[in-house]
């Protein structure tokens, strides 16, 4: 039997899902939101059985899943372990990125070989509707923090509002601790009176 052609690919899969699998666990252990550890464990659980169906696949045809040395792993969980917001984790990550609508996505050519056998089939075609199920899972969650998120500037406006007014109010201070000091001085052009 000949190596299938697309073997890259199921490995590809295999090795991805691994990691976003034990990323998004290490982000649902530190997140202070209940409903974001709920979605991350949802979609962490996807990953994981999707990182074990394929490898299975892969050994079911013969082979091993070849992984590879992964900084991008380690770089991914130092970020989701940061004290960084859930906002900016997911943007940092592109998770807010991934449903695109009705627009072509990354899945759309997976069954451009048409090679693939029944089994692999049924395996690419639920993994993909979960895939896509996911990422309109984390697209909400992201929606949904920034919407209850204050605005980027409402924090830093009121702090600014705030120190103005208190420059404000040191500055008439001065001005009237000036004046009561030192009364009003004349312009130095007192005239005399004229006796007539």
């Amino acid at each position: 039997m000949s190596k299938p052609s697309y073997l890259g690919l199921l490995n590809a899969i295999a090795v991805a899902e691994g990691r976003a699998h034990t990323y998004l666990n290490a982000w649902a252990d530190v997140t202070p939101s209940s409903d974001v550890r709920h979605v991350l464990l949802t979609v962490a659980a996807r990953e994981g059985e999707h990182a074990a169906s394929f490898a299975k696949r892969i050994n079911e045809l013969g082979y091993e899943v070849r992984k590879k040395d992964d900084a991008d792993l380690d770089k991914a969980i130092a970020l989701v372990t940061s004290d960084r917001s859930d906002v900016d984790k997911m943007t940092t990550l592109r998770l807010e990125k991934l449903d695109t609508g009705s627009a072509p996505d990354i899945f759309d050519n997976f069954f451009n070989d048409h090679t693939i056998d029944i089994r692999t089939g049924e395996l690419l075609g639920r993994y993909i509707a979960e895939e896509r199920d996911s990422a309109r899972l984390l697209k909400s969650c992201y929606e949904q923090l920034c919407a209850a998120a204050p605005t980027p500037d409402s924090g830093t406006r009121i702090d600014g509002i705030e120190a103005k007014v208190d420059a404000l109010c040191a500055a008439v201070e001065q001005i009237r601790a000036a004046v009561v000091a030192d009364p009003p001085a004349t312009n130095g052009t007192s005239r005399k009176k004229v006796a007539k």
